[in-house]
C-alpha cells in the first residue's frame, strides 16, 4: 500500500475529532441536533484551519443512514463512501478551476433533481470567492430559492470579495487559526501513535512555523520526518525549517543585561555568518521579550511542559520590567525600520546599540517590587523646583526618532536613571480634586479617559469614577491600565480603579468646557462694551464677528 502523508491520514472524520473550532462544532452540533437546518453555509478562514474538513463531516451528518445527527456513524455505506470521497450525491467544486458561468449553470441544472443515494444533495464550493460575477448571479437564483433536497456547503479564505447578495443567504462561521499549544499537543498525539519519536522542542518549532495551519503542521511534520530519517528532532527541524537558533537569543540579552557591547556585535557577526534574517531575529527576540514579560507577571500561565520554562522564568526575576518594555518597544521599531537601514546588518547592530545606550545603571539588579514609602497613608508629589543632582548624560539622550515613537507610547519607556536623581517628594492627602490629579499626571493616550471622568468615592487604596453613556467608549482595557498604571506611579503605591457608567457628568472636561464658555461670553461682553468698539460701530457702521473673539 502507498504511503499517505499525515494530512490525509489523520485528517478529523468527526465533530470530536476536529482540533481548535469549538465554537463552530457546538453551533452546527445544536442545529443538527434540533434539526434547524439551513440550507447554505459558508465557512470562512485562512488555509488549513479545516474548512473543506468540516464540511464534509456536516454532509455525513446530513446523509448518514443512521438519520440526521451530530455523530454520523462513520460504518454506513454512505459515511464510508463520503469518506473516500466518491459520494455520488455529494458535489465538490473548486471554484478556482471553474470561474465561468457555464460552468455554475451546467452544475446548478442537477440541483433541481432527487439525490441518488442519500437524503440530501450536499454542494462543496470551494475558494467560492474566486467565482466570477456572471457565476455568482446564476448561483444567486437557486441560492434564494433551493429545492429542499439540496444544501450548499460554501468556503473562503477571502469573504470580503464574496458579494453581500450571497453573503446574506448564508449562515456564515468564521474558523480561527489554531494555537500553538493546540498544534503541538495534536502533532505529539499523531507521532506517539505512528510509533515515530520526537523531541517536544521540534514540534514547537513547527507548530510556530505553521502559522495557526494544522494542514501546514502536518505536511510540515512529514517533511520533518523525512528530513530527520523517521524522527523529528530540534536540530534537524531547526535546520529544515531555517529557523534561528533560539540560543543566540539568550546570549544576546545576556550580553544586554551585562552591558557587553562587544559581545553584541560578536553575536551579530555570527548570525550574518548563517545567513539568519536579521528582520526574522527582530521579530523572534520581541517574540521572546514578550515570552519574559508573560512569566514575569503572570508565571503560573507559563506551561509546565514548555521547554523555554525555566530559562523563562529566571530571566524575568533578573530584568527589571521597564527595561523588558523598552527592548521590546526598540525591538518592534528596529524591525520596522530595517528596511531604511543602509543594510539589514547595520540595522539590527544599531538597534542592539540602542537597547545597550538606553538600559537602566540598575539593571542587573533583581527584578523585585519597589520600595514602598514610610507612610502607606500618604501620597507623593513631585516637586520641581528641586534641582538633579545628576542631569541624563548626553550617551543617554535618546535620537528624535525614538523619542517620536515615545510620545506616542508614553508608559513604555522608562525614565534614564530616575532612581539615581535626587529628587524631592512632598506628602500629602489626597482631597479628592479629581481634576487637579488628572493635570499632575503624566498621561498620553488615557487623558482623554481621565478628563471624561467623574469621582465618586475613594478611600487610602482605591478610586472610584464614573463614565458619561456617552464616552463609554473611552472605557477600553488599554486606557484603563494606562491610567491605572499612571495613578500608581505618583501615588508610589498600588491603588486600584473602579469604573462605571453613568453619574452627574461632573467631570473635568465638561468643567474645562463650561470655563471656556464662560471665558468667551465674557470676552465677547468686553468688546461690546468697549468705547473705541462702540464708536467704530457708530460712525463707520462697523460690525462684529463673534468668531473673531477669542479670550486672552
Amino acid at each position: 500500500m502507498s504511503y499517505q502523508v499525515l494530512a490525509r491520514k489523520w485528517r478529523p472524520k468527526s465533530f470530536e475529532t476536529l482540533v481548535g473550532q469549538d465554537h463552530v462544532v457546538r453551533a452546527l452540533t445544536n442545529a443538527l441536533e434540533q434539526n434547524r437546518l439551513h440550507h447554505a453555509y459558508l465557512f470562512t478562514g485562512t488555509r488549513g484551519v479545516g474548512k473543506t474538513t468540516l464540511a464534509r463531516i456536516l454532509a455525513k451528518s446530513l446523509n448518514c443512514e443512521t438519520g440526521i445527527s451530530a455523530k454520523p456513524c462513520g460504518i454506513c455505506n454512505t459515511c464510508i463512501e463520503i469518506d473516500k470521497g466518491r459520494f455520488v450525491d455529494l458535489i465538490e467544486v473548486d471554484a478556482a478551476s471553474n470561474t465561468q458561468v457555464d460552468a455554475m449553470r451546467d452544475l446548478l441544472d442537477n440541483a433541481q433533481y432527487a439525490p441518488t443515494a442519500g437524503r440530501f444533495k450536499v454542494y462543496i464550493i470551494d475558494e467560492v470567492h474566486m467565482l466570477s460575477k456572471s457565476a455568482f448571479n446564476a448561483m444567486l437564483k437557486t441560492l434564494e430559492e433551493p429545492p429542499s433536497h439540496v444544501k450548499f456547503i460554501l468556503a473562503t479564505t477571502d469573504p470580503q470579495k464574496v458579494p453581500v447578495t450571497v453573503l446574506s443567504r448564508c449562515l456564515q462561521f468564521n474558523l480561527r487559526q489554531m494555537a500553538g499549544t493546540s498544534i503541538t499537543g495534536h502533532l505529539q498525539n499523531i507521532l506517539s501513535q505512528e510509533n515515530i519519536p520526537f523531541e517536544p522542542n521540534a514540534l514547537h518549532l513547527i507548530s510556530r512555523a505553521a502559522n495557526g495551519s494544522m494542514r501546514d503542521a502536518l505536511s510540515l511534520t512529514d517533511q520533518a520526518i523525512a528530513y530527520g530519517g523517521k524522527m523529528v528532532n530540534e536540530a534537524e527541524a531547526r535546520a529544515m525549517l531555517g529557523a534561528i537558533d533560539q540560543s543566540y537569543l539568550y546570549q544576546l540579552l545576556e550580553a544586554l543585561l551585562a552591558n557587553d557591547g562587544s559581545s553584541l556585535i560578536q553575536q551579530a557577526k555570527a548570525m550574518e555568518e548563517r545567513s539568519i534574517s536579521f528582520e526574522a531575529a527582530l521579530n523572534d527576540f520581541a517574540l521572546l521579550l514578550h515570552q519574559i514579560a508573560v512569566a514575569q507577571t503572570v508565571p503560573d500561565t507559563v506551561a509546565d511542559d514548555l521547554p523555554e520554562r525555566e530559562v523563562l522564568l529566571s530571566l524575568a526575576q533578573r530584568i527589571q520590567p521597564e527595561t523588558l518594555q523598552l527592548y521590546y518597544q526598540i525591538a518592534l521599531l528596529g524591525r520596522r525600520d530595517i528596511g531604511l537601514a543602509p543594510d539589514e546588518f547595520a540595522g539590527f547592530t544599531m538597534s542592539l546599540l540602542r537597547m545597550l545606550a538606553f538600559t537602566p545603571t540598575e539593571n542587573n539588579k533583581q527584578a523585585t517590587p519597589r520600595k514602598q514609602p514610610e507612610s502607606r497613608n500618604t501620597i507623593t508629589q513631585t516637586r520641581h523646583n528641586t534641582p538633579v543632582s545628576n542631569p541624563t548624560p548626553p550617551s543617554r539622550v535618546a535620537n528624535t526618532a525614538l523619542e517620536a515613537d515615545a510620545a506616542q507610547e508614553p508608559n513604555v519607556l522608562p525614565q534614564q536613571n530616575v532612581s539615581a536623581q535626587a529628587i524631592s517628594h512632598d506628602a500629602r492627602s489626597f482631597d479628592g480634586n479629581w481634576r487637579n490629579l488628572v493635570d499632575e499626571l503624566k498621561l498620553g493616550l488615557a487623558r482623554e479617559l481621565a478628563k471624561h471622568c467623574e469621582l465618586v468615592s475613594f478611600d487610602e487604596h482605591s478610586i472610584s469614577l464614573s463614565v458619561p453613556e456617552a464616552q463609554k467608549h473611552l472605557l477600553s482595557p488599554n486606557y484603563q491600565e494606562k491610567l491605572n498604571t499612571a495613578i500608581t506611579q505618583y501615588f508610589d503605591k498600588k491603588i486600584k480603579l473602579q469604573f462605571n457608567i453613568g453619574g452627574t457628568g461632573n467631570t473635568p472636561a465638561k468643567q474645562i468646557m463650561h470655563e471656556k464658555a464662560a471665558a468667551q461670553a465674557d470676552a465677547e461682553q468686553a468688546i461690546k462694551q468697549d468705547n473705541f468698539v462702540q464708536a467704530l460701530i457708530h460712525d463707520f457702521g462697523a460690525t462684529i464677528i463673534p468668531n473673531s473673539i477669542k479670550p486672552l
